[in-house]
């Protein structure tokens, strides 16, 4: 079942389901969660001759590709100078200027405000687990042919909130908290 605004709203004051909320989803959202804002960006650094930025994916370690913060909200920066610019092509991850606190009785689905993909833009993202607390980070390509130009603070995904029927698990993977990459080879817990 997804959670409905008036009830959301009750989580945000009394858990602090979701911080940072701007003025907009505070008082006058629109369907059955909150959009979300970019406030970073980052790209995949490229492979080196010697391999020091090769990601590695196996049964139970995992070393994600190195990374670089390309840019950031700045507070109090006019909204014409405070941008990131998407070029084709390339792939990024996203970090929201939100961070979500969820019981592990409820989970978080993430979908892509239609404007993203109306620019071209396609969003990597994944189901946000019961018990996760930390900001969110996304995949994000510009499919098409022309530069994207996103302001920071810009509503770029909204989130829905589902009842866990049963028992659901603490997330207790090596993301909590909202970390973008490893640093280095790590076991999965």
């Amino acid at each position: 079942m997804i959670l409905g605004i008036k009830e959301l709203h009750k989580l945000v004051k009394e858990i602090k389901l979701v911080e940072k909320l701007c003025d907009r989803e505070q008082n006058n959202p629109e369907g059955a969660g909150f959009d979300l804002r970019m406030g970073e960006v980052y790209e995949l650094l490229p492979t080196t001759e010697h391999g020091s930025s090769a990601g590695f994916l196996g049964v139970t370690e995992r070393d994600t590709p190195k990374i670089n913060l390309v840019a950031k909200n700045e507070e109090g920066k006019p909204e014409a100078d405070n941008f990131f610019i998407f070029e084709p092509g390339k792939y990024y991850l996203i970090k929201t200027m939100e961070k979500v606190n969820l019981p592990v009785t409820l989970s978080g689905i993430i979908f892509p405000r239609t404007t993203l993909f109306r620019s071209g833009l396609g969003l990597f993202n994944g189901i946000v687990q019961p018990g996760y607390s930390g900001e969110l980070t996304f995949g994000i390509c510009n499919l098409g042919k022309a530069d994207i130009k996103v302001s920071f603070g810009a509503r770029v995904v909204h989130i829905t909130f589902h009842e866990v029927l049963g028992s659901g698990n603490q997330y207790r993977g090596q993301w909590q908290g909202g970390r973008v990459s490893t640093d280095g080879t790590e076991k999965q817990v």
